[in-house]
């Protein structure tokens, strides 16, 4: 577990008001591992802050998901920092108290923002050109692969292409050698045995409980869709498939695919059930990572449980065979 000492009082009172896509002045490494107050305007809901990038490293780290650390406090954030709250018997409502700031920064340890060697791996490609956007598109591609090394990189590190890029200006990220600033999230730990997992359709989220009933982890969720809605109730984990190629059932009709028949799309991490696939007892559904991180819990799935690449690598490596997933209808 992280460890890191307690941080100055603050209180971040979210901006109801959307503002266009920004990036707050003098954002680099420093601003992030340094944030310990926002400024005396707090930054639009759009703008990329380093106090609130600062504040999704360490949920991150703290093993209550963001999703994508973007800099942004949205929704995702909101929900992993109520979660984080709720485990700690505080409470958050729409501001970050002193004692919850205090609480999330001993749950870890070290900067939050580090520097990292660029490698010979993450250059190495094949990169695709483009994402086809219709699925039909893709069932011809060789793989799903990622576009650049620059997305590679920021799904390596649980952000978003933009703050990659914001912390790293003119940085092309295609040189072996060359450090670069990234988020302090890797977990080299063995995530802990899953006894059970829960799925809340109505708050999108899924929550993950070791046998005594303690919380594990938390994470944001797309679940279901209006074609193919999510089951109440519970299943079961019936198999862990990494690297998943994709097969379309046309008996779905999913929105946007016109295909009569069959068809799979390749592995990779841009396949439209990314890098892995949990496999549950109710035929068709599962849960499963996603080629677009910064969607995650804002758009509709084909009827199981999407979850960021990273995140669901996390309960992939949790469960097992038989360990229950019950889907509960919440109240918002």
């Amino acid at each position: 577990m992280f460890r890191l000492s307690s941080v100055a009082n603050f209180a971040l009172v979210l901006l109801l008001a959307s503002a266009a896509p920004a990036i707050a002045a003098g954002l680099d490494a420093v601003a992030i591992n340094d944030a310990a107050a926002p400024p005396a305007k707090l930054p639009g809901r759009q703008q990329i802050s380093a106090s609130v990038a600062k504040l999704e490293i360490l949920l991150d780290r703290a093993h209550f998901s963001p999703g994508e650390i973007d800099g942004k406090l949205g929704d995702n954030a909101q929900k992993a920092l109520t979660a984080f709250a709720e485990a700690k018997g505080l409470s958050f409502d729409k501001a970050v108290t002193a004692d919850l700031w205090s609480r999330l920064a001993a749950a870890s340890e070290g900067a939050v923002i580090v520097t990292y060697t660029i490698v010979d791996a993450d250059v190495k490609g094949p990169f695709l050109k483009k994402i086809p956007a219709r699925m039909e598109d893709m069932k011809s591609l060789p793989a799903l692969n990622y576009t650049s090394p620059r997305e590679a990189i920021a799904e390596k590190f649980h952000m978003s292409e933009a703050l990659l890029q914001a912390l790293n200006p003119g940085q092309k990220f295609d040189k072996p050698g060359d450090g670069i600033a990234v988020a302090n999230v890797l977990d080299p730990g063995k995530p802990p045995a899953i006894a059970r997992v829960e799925v809340d359709k109505t708050r999108q989220t899924l929550s993950t409980f070791d046998a005594a009933g303690k919380l594990l982890a938390f994470y944001p969720a797309t679940v279901g869709s209006t074609e193919k809605p999510t089951p109440t109730g519970t299943l079961k984990v019936t198999a862990v498939n990494k690297n998943p190629t994709y097969r379309y059932n046309p008996k779905y009709k999913f929105k946007g695919v016109r295909s009569n028949k069959p068809f799979t799309i390749k592995p990779g991490p841009n396949n439209p059930v990314g890098v892995v696939w949990i496999n549950l007892s109710g035929e068709g559904y599962g849960i499963h990572g996603t080629g677009d991180p910064g969607k995650v819990s804002k758009a509709a799935s084909h009827g199981c449980v999407r979850l960021t690449n990273w995140d669901a690598q996390r309960v992939a490596a949790g469960v097992a065979k038989g360990t229950p997933v019950t889907f509960l209808e919440g109240a918002r």
